[in-house]
């Protein structure tokens, strides 16, 4: 029988090696935030199933999708239409064109950008007016959107009729709810990058992000509807959420600028609705006990990122009249802190 004492030390050595390294792998898988449990899941799926204006749910946990369903609608991986929460896509929309250069700042005025879009009859404070003022929904010009918002979109130029409103507040002074404001951003980025915003989201968010942006209406003049009426599927909505969880990366390319989320989820005004704050184009609240930060979109479309649970939520509705609004907004933040419970 062959000796083996001088090989000991050396076999101890690699068993240790072998301890050590499986002891690491398990840290590695229960290092960070508690995992959705299935039980967390089932009661999401029934909680979701209750819910007769649901259309869809993906969840992606650290960067996997866990949980996908379709509940009707066009499902998962087909477009739909996610009304004002493209306010939400649209500010990183605006993020991207900083990084690639196409806008050079969210303290550039806005007029700088709009060039002769401006009315020569509007009023002087409109250039003061930056690109940040517009996505925090600070313009302080009269909104567009609740009982003005018919008027608007009848109009024969929406960003003529958006810059000559009254002011009833200063720029940067409180929030104030307005998808004319967003349209303007979108006009901005036409000018500014020389393509169509739907040209430049296909080539700064589509392409890096991989997801498929179809069109979307378009104001007289050809200006892509900036802050309603997009049409993305809940799976390109998750990898926008994860595009912001992860600081501005994707798959190890930056396509927002460093320090973009931050800026973003640094409330600016507040909700006169709900009292959450607003930062460019995402609220801000806690759901149960988190720090959460969302986007929504009339008739229950919503996109949530919980960093500290490593989370992305999306979710689409029916968008057609008659919709329970703010109250259906609480049943998906309620499905939401449902999930969160650490059973």
């Amino acid at each position: 029988m062959p000796n083996l004492s001088p090989l000991r030390p050396l076999l101890g050595g690699i068993i240790m090696l072998a301890v050590a390294a499986a002891c690491h792998a398990q840290a590695e898988a229960t290092s960070g935030p508690p995992r959705l449990a299935p039980a967390a899941l089932e009661r999401l799926d029934d909680e979701a199933a209750r819910l007769e204006r649901l259309h869809a749910v993906v969840v992606a946990e650290r960067g996997e999708i866990r949980f996908e369903r379709a509940y009707g609608g066009p499902g998962v991986d087909r477009p739909a239409n996610i009304k004002s929460l493209s306010k939400t896509v649209l500010a990183a929309l605006v993020g991207a064109a900083i990084e690639a250069g196409v806008i050079d700042s969210p303290d550039r005025p806005a007029a700088d950008l709009l060039g002769d879009r401006v009315p020569a009859e509007a009023d002087p404070r409109v250039r003061e007016i930056t690109v940040g003022h517009l996505l925090s929904l600070q313009a302080g010009l009269e909104r567009t959107s609740g009982g003005n918002y018919a008027a608007w979109v009848a109009s024969s130029d929406w960003v003529r009729d958006a810059l000559s409103r009254p002011f009833v507040d200063e720029p940067g002074g409180r929030m104030l709810y307005s998808t004319g404001s967003s349209h303007l951003l979108s006009a901005a980025l036409t000018r500014a990058g020389g393509e169509s915003t739907l040209a430049l989201a296909r080539r700064l968010l589509g392409e890096p992000l991989e997801i498929a942006i179809p069109e979307w209406p378009r104001d007289p003049q050809g200006i892509y509807f900036g802050g309603n009426d997009m049409q993305l599927s809940p799976r390109a909505l998750v990898r926008i959420g994860e595009l912001y969880r992860q600081d501005g990366v994707i798959d190890g390319t930056r396509v927002l600028p460093e320090g973009w989320v931050e800026a973003s989820w640094t409330p600016r005004g507040t909700s006169p609705w709900t009292g959450d704050g607003y930062g460019y184009g995402w609220f801000i609240t806690e759901l149960a006990g988190e720090r959460a930060y969302y986007g929504r979109g009339f008739g229950g479309q919503a996109l949530y990122v919980i960093p500290d649970r490593a989370l992305t939520i999306a979710v689409t509705s029916d968008p057609h009249p008659p919709s329970p609004g703010g109250q259906f907004q609480q049943e998906l933040h309620a499905l939401v802190e449902g999930m969160l419970v650490v059973d």
